[in-house]
């Protein structure tokens, strides 16, 4: 398979996004990227295809309250190209556009049973804190992933 092709979001790929997102993770899990994060961060976000075909985004964004930062919302990689460096790309990709809005670090989060996300994480070099209880709420601890840039 030839590199899938990068290029900055959208806000017409929701629609595409939203279409398979629930196949991609084999639950139901759409409610976690509503609409409004691609029209109003489609410019720092990444959709990567193949053949004209969807295999992977990554919705991100810098800080607008913390003006150090940047941060990851949601990847996602078709579950054909997986473990094919995918994920790093749209990574070390969003990186270059934190830098050049002036960021020094990155966060994400996940949940603590998603060992395979704080794998990946500690891999492209992010710092893994947590679980968090309460992070998100009673009863909703979450891993939080800082990396600096």
């Amino acid at each position: 398979m030839t590199d899938p092709i990068l290029r900055p979001a959208r806000p017409t790929d929701y629609d595409p996004i939203a279409a398979v997102v629930d196949d991609w993770w084999g639950r139901p899990i759409l409610a976690a990227i509503p609409r409004l994060f691609l029209d109003h961060f489609h410019d720092s976000s990444l959709v990567a295809s193949h053949g004209g075909e969807l295999v992977g985004f990554l919705v991100g964004f810098p800080s607008p309250a913390q003006p150090d930062r940047a941060y990851i919302h949601f990847v996602g990689v078709h579950p054909r190209v997986r473990s094919r460096g995918l994920a790093r790309a749209m990574y070390e990709r969003f990186f270059q556009t934190a830098r050049e809005h002036g960021r020094q670090s990155v966060g994400a989060i996940t949940s603590p049973g998603n060992q395979a996300s704080i794998d990946f994480h500690r891999r492209m070099g992010f710092t893994v804190d947590g679980p968090v209880p309460g992070y998100n709420g009673p009863g909703h601890d979450l891993v939080v992933f800082t990396r600096a840039l």
